[in-house]
């Protein structure tokens, strides 16, 4: 019943506790009791005097225990959407490594590991929403990544191989229990379609709407239901334009380290145009009108998540490379899902180029609260009189939508040829 003079019951109850009490300790000086000499209090531990033993003390490498909460976002955001959890709890992650990405009305915001550690819990689920500072997940710090390369292959290997063989014979006396629920099946289908439930109807699925779809199709619809729409068409010779860019985009590319497009020209054009006709420039604020003596234009980019407006600041004082820089900036954060609140804030016009896929035309919807959008189109050949002669140009149809409350049709129609004349003829845009 001793083992080295030590009573076996104390030793066993010892073995148990130890383990937890180095863990609670946490890196600091755990503690547990042991006889002061194996020959001394050989009897039971409960009569045994405290002062007859000594304390054994050992060290643990540091582990906290943390927890991560939802960070502020943004002054006009009060709560995300939980969009996708990339780790699982158990699993070790590096600082700074994504474990969840909270979607909100303009943007996806990825909540980082501030540590390196171990996931210890996860708090939400996917499709939660979530208010600032309420707990995410928590982590336990420090220690060292497990050797996940060896022992996931060595325990997954033989797992399927032992499991496999039961559950093949287990398969074939399930199958005779199927049959009577078959017909059954097609009985509850027509009533789960009256019922509306299409997930159960073969061939559909149901998929939960991000968040910034869900602010995309709110405002959309709100700006119809505000908004006096009307929209204006005209189309435009892009012959000068494209011979400009053929003619210098190598050059261009080496002095800017940026390629010449389109868009950098059309939002120049767009800036003196708005400079001409400030109204369209403006906005309806109550029972205000305010006019802008800048021309911040929101550029619609189709991000992977849906469309969204970011904002290329200052274009009336900007060139047209520093235009197609910022351009290329903001298409690459949307692309990686990298802007920021501030990004969208600000615009006072919209351009957004359906030609990019192929649009021939269309009326593209006002972005509220400004009051009007350009709308670009593809660039076809077609056949068109010029000085009493049909030949063939690359034209390509424009459209601006405004709203009627603010802006006549005059100053519309107006701004949109000045716009024309700026493409057609971009000396125009150098002169002023």
């Amino acid at each position: 019943r001793e083992v080295l003079g030590f009573p076996l019951a104390m030793l066993s109850r010892a073995v148990r506790t130890l383990p937890r009490a180095l863990v609670g300790a946490r890196g600091r000086a755990a503690s547990c009791l042991v006889p002061a000499s194996p020959w001394a209090n050989r009897g039971p531990p409960e009569h045994a005097s405290l002062g007859q033993y000594r304390s054994l003390r050992t060290s643990l490498p540091s582990f906290d225990e943390i927890t991560v909460n939802l960070p502020p976002l943004a002054e006009s955001i009060s709560e995300g959407e939980i969009g996708s959890i990339e780790v699982g709890e158990g699993d070790w992650v590096n600082a700074d490594d994504v474990v969840i990405n909270v979607e909100t009305d303009k943007l996806t915001v990825s909540v980082n590991a501030p540590e390196s550690g171990t996931i210890t819990s996860i708090m939400v689920e996917d499709g939660d929403t979530i208010g600032l500072g309420e707990p995410l997940f928590t982590m336990e710090t420090g220690g060292e990544p497990p050797a996940s390369a060896t022992k996931p292959v060595a325990a997954e290997t033989p797992a399927p191989t032992a499991v496999t063989p039961p559950a093949a014979p287990a398969t074939p006396p399930a199958a005779p229990a199927t049959p009577p629920p078959a017909p059954a099946k097609p009985a509850a289908q027509p009533a789960a379609a009256s019922a509306g439930e299409h997930e159960d109807i073969p061939g559909v699925t149901r998929v939960k709407m991000s968040k910034i779809r869900q602010t995309v199709a709110r405002r959309l619809k709100e700006s119809q239901e505000t908004a006096a729409f009307l929209t204006t068409f005209n189309e435009i010779d892009m012959s000068n334009l494209m011979g400009m860019r053929t003619k210098y985009k190598e050059d261009f590319q080496k002095r800017h380290d940026v390629k010449l497009g389109f868009m950098g020209a059309f939002s120049k054009a767009v800036a003196h145009a708005a400079k001409a006709e400030p109204a369209v420039n403006g906005a309806i604020d109550g029972k205000d009108i305010i006019y802008h003596d800048f021309v911040n234009i929101s550029v619609a980019v189709a991000g992977p998540k849906g469309l969204v407006t970011p904002v290329i600041r200052g274009c009336e004082v900007k060139s047209i490379a520093e235009i197609e820089r910022a351009l290329g900036e903001a298409a690459q954060k949307a692309r990686d899902g990298k802007l920021a609140m501030e990004d969208f804030d600000g615009g006072t016009i919209t351009i957004s180029n359906g030609g990019t896929f192929g649009s021939l035309m269309g009326t593209p919807i006002i972005n509220p609260p400004q009051s009007a959008v350009l709308g670009m189109h593809g660039i076809f050949e077609r056949p068109v009189a010029i000085d009493g002669a049909v030949v063939i140009r690359p034209m390509m149809y424009v459209a601006l939508t405004y709203d009627h409350r603010l802006i006549d049709g005059k100053q519309a129609v107006t701004f949109l040829r000045k716009v024309k004349e700026g493409i057609e003829d971009p000396l125009w845009m150098i002169m002023g």
